[in-house]
């Protein structure tokens, strides 16, 4: 009787665990499957980023380290970004508290809540702040601490103290990363911090990222998946991933 994708999915995982590196002949005589299979199953599991295909097999995947400064990412898929900022802001309702993260997706969520007065905008970004005291009318906190100039946040121990006193209805967070195995993730220990505090403040967790994000690791773990509430992004998406976030029961929103 020949396994399901979930179970041949199992051993391929455990293969590449414990080698590093699997050939398809190799992993096609272990499971007793043909090479096809084997190659579209492979094909499957690095949309899902958990694996990267290669000629002949596959490889580990490696954690992405290097971030660009700010002002170069917030020139890269700003269409995107916007719609799915649009989409945010819709979720926002009258008399809401909520945090916004550090990054360049949630930046712009401020320019579409300018017909809510009555929300509170707690933020520990630079940019979304200044942006704040132009087009938002409402309440602003701002989250202070050791500035990050090369990202433009605040992070650190007065960072963390500070959010600890406040409680907010919603997060929407910046991911860098999402991966079925490796799960939501940053380029950095401070940005995934300062992310996972706003997430404990928060009754509801919203993840913004773009269709760039899927499949990829970055360096930091933020969080789980399913720690989600709700995911936002574009119409880019890749129908694989879209069925992976409705499969763990996360309300998802494609932005058009």
């Amino acid at each position: 009787m020949s396994l399901s994708f979930e179970k041949r999915k199992i051993k391929i995982l455990a293969m590449l665990k414990q080698e590093g590196r699997v050939q398809v002949r190799a992993i096609a005589k272990e499971l007793q499957v043909s090479d096809e299979t084997v190659r579209r199953d492979l094909e499957r599991l690095d949309k899902e980023g958990q694996l990267k295909k290669v000629y002949g097999g596959a490889v580990k995947i490696e954690a992405k380290t290097f971030e660009l400064p700010f002002e170069e990412k917030r020139m890269m898929n700003t269409k995107e970004k916007r719609a799915i900022c649009k989409q945010a802001a819709e979720l926002v309702q009258e008399d809401d508290i909520i945090f916004i993260g550090n990054g360049t997706t949630p930046l712009e969520i401020v320019r579409f809540l300018g017909n809510k007065p009555k929300i509170t905008v707690i933020t520990p970004s630079l940019p979304v702040l200044l942006l704040a005291l132009d087009h938002f009318p409402g309440k602003i906190i701002f989250i202070g601490g050791e500035i990050d100039n090369n990202q433009k946040y605040t992070s650190g121990p007065l960072s963390e103290n500070m959010i600890r006193q406040l409680k907010a209805n919603k997060a929407f967070i910046a991911a860098g990363g999402i991966s079925d195995v490796n799960g939501v993730t940053d380029y950095d220990i401070n940005g995934s911090s300062i992310s996972r505090k706003m997430m404990e403040r928060s009754d509801e967790v919203i993840i913004l990222a773009d269709h760039s994000k899927f499949g990829e690791t970055a360096f930091s773990y933020m969080c789980e998946l399913t720690d989600a509430t709700k995911l936002i992004t574009d119409k880019h998406c890749p129908k694989e991933w879209r069925n992976i976030v409705l499969k763990k029961g996360i309300q998802l929103y494609i932005a058009e």
